[in-house]
């Protein structure tokens, strides 16, 4: 019989996204009529900016034409959209990148996945808890999260636990480890973190000569001054930290797939000549018109538009927090975030509870806290992706 990684075999049986939308299939075939309004799964609703759109018809012309036709792609990404990344997205910032620092992607949920594959088994790996599933799944499919336990954490990693008592800042870890996951605007709290609390890491990763891997995929939710857009903001980070953006929540893209990784070339180890040789071995690069639709974003026109749109979803994340003002219940984020983290009320025993009341008796679909970690039990996140006006609806049905 042939051998398979029995590292699948470990893993729940089912992914957290995965249970929601089996749970709302079956409500809605017992309930056809029911209007539900979905503020789970992080999707957006806004169409893709119209100069996104314009530049991505171009791209596609030029397929259509011969003299104009690209084919393979470089695996790093096209120089024209690393050249606007570094120019546009960090020189602001007082952070000068390399363009051959910055490797385009289909976007940071695969770059968080496979960057285990730079590492070895053996590393001792940290994440928060909450904590999004993929950096916990993927470590566990490469065999270096151990043994699921009864409550059910994983033996082999380390937990940074964040909850309303740490005020959502995990504590440095207590004994050493190699690797340490970090998102923030954080996914799913919605919390941040200033300047000062992310030093904190840098340096203890300096220290220790362990590696952050730091998921920047909402920093263009960021409005408050104190928090930093990008992790190499902190000195001595470009020698500790590799960080993940996404164009999935900047510009809709979660539909059309393009994100990027920075990985510094005075990282240890030679991560970068790594990560590069791992793309051209496992990664044929973004298409050609979706690279061409986020370079748009760059454009005067795409700024505003994208920009729009920010606010947009950040007015809805306003409107849930005045609703959970209004009804006294306690919640955290949805201000550089389009997350917001709510605590359930007592009458629920846990959280799949609040998930199932909120459910059948709101017809409003949010994400278990739970799912993200022991520390999300008692927790509950809504997303502020839907539309506007199905918002309000949802408020309203919370209200009343």
């Amino acid at each position: 019989m042939i051998k398979i990684n029995d590292n699948f075999e470990k893993l729940p049986g089912s992914y957290l996204f995965s249970e929601i939308n089996k749970r709302i299939q079956q409500y809605q075939t017992e309930h056809p009529d029911a209007d539900i309004i979905r503020m789970g799964i992080g999707d957006v609703t806004r169409p893709l900016p119209p100069a996104v759109i314009a530049a991505m018809h171009s791209a596609v012309d030029e397929l259509a034409d011969a003299k104009t036709l690209k084919g393979y792609g470089p695996e790093q990404g096209y120089a024209f959209l690393r050249e606007l990344i570094a120019t546009h997205d960090f020189a602001p910032h007082g952070v000068n990148l390399d363009p051959d620092e910055i490797f385009v992607g289909d976007g940071a949920k695969s770059d968080t996945a496979n960057i285990v594959d730079l590492f070895s088994p053996d590393v001792k790996v940290a994440v928060t808890d909450p904590v999004y599933p993929v950096y916990v799944d993927s470590n566990v499919l490469a065999g270096r999260a151990g043994e699921l336990l009864p409550d059910g954490r994983w033996s082999r990693l380390v937990y940074l636990p964040c909850n309303r008592e740490n005020n959502f800042v995990p504590d440095l870890p207590e004994e050493p480890v190699d690797l340490i996951y970090l998102c923030y605007p954080n996914n799913p709290t919605g919390t941040t973190l200033t300047r000062d609390e992310l030093k904190r890491f840098v340096d203890y990763a300096l220290e220790h000569q362990a590696i952050i891997l730091f998921d920047a995929a909402y920093e263009t939710f960021i409005t408050e001054p104190e928090v930093p857009h990008s992790i190499y903001e902190i000195q001595g980070a470009k020698a500790c930290a590799i960080e993940f953006r996404s164009y999935s929540k900047t510009a809709g893209f979660t539909g059309v797939r393009c994100g990027y990784t920075v990985v510094p070339k005075q990282l240890p180890g030679r991560l970068n000549a790594m990560w590069s040789r791992r793309q051209t071995t496992k990664f044929n690069g973004a298409s050609y018109i979706s690279q061409r639709g986020a370079s748009a974003i760059y454009t005067p026109e795409g700024q505003v538009q994208v920009r729009q749109n920010i606010d947009y979803y950040l007015d809805n994340a306003a409107t849930i927090r005045q609703a959970l003002t209004h009804v006294g219940v306690e919640h955290f984020g949805g201000i550089s975030s389009p997350y917001i983290w709510l605590k359930t009320p007592e009458a629920y025993p846990d959280s799949w509870a609040y998930f199932d009341y909120l459910l059948t008796e709101k017809q409003i679909v949010g994400t278990p806290g739970v799912g993200f970690g022991q520390e999300g039990e008692g927790y509950f996140r809504l997303s502020a992706f839907g539309t506007r006006e199905a918002t309000h609806e949802a408020m309203q049905r919370l209200v009343k």
